[in-house]
């Protein structure tokens, strides 16, 4: 493989990584990135436990506030599964 292959491929795979982790559904927390919808998604107790306590709970809807001021807005349903996850 030579080295023009090789940036190309580092730089596509790098750029995929930055678009799944800008989806306004996901949030990245650590090494995690926790996804809305799907009937398997994740609870509030999975959230809890990989990103850690929100910023702020207002009932049913967590607010994230990360490094880079970014806030997330992770809403879960009367079961406690996320039913979306929006940015600010």
């Amino acid at each position: 493989m030579n080295i023009k292959t090789l940036l190309i491929t580092l730089i596509t795979g790098f750029s995929m990584l930055m678009l799944q982790s800008a989806y306004a559904g996901s949030i990245r927390c650590g090494s995690h990135l926790i996804s809305d919808g799907g009937r398997n998604g994740p609870g509030m107790y999975e959230v809890l436990k990989r990103c850690g306590e929100p910023t702020s709970r207002q009932g049913n809807t967590w607010v994230y506030t990360k490094p880079n001021k970014k806030q997330y807005e992770v809403i879960f349903n009367d079961s406690g599964e996320i039913a979306r996850i929006s940015s600010k």
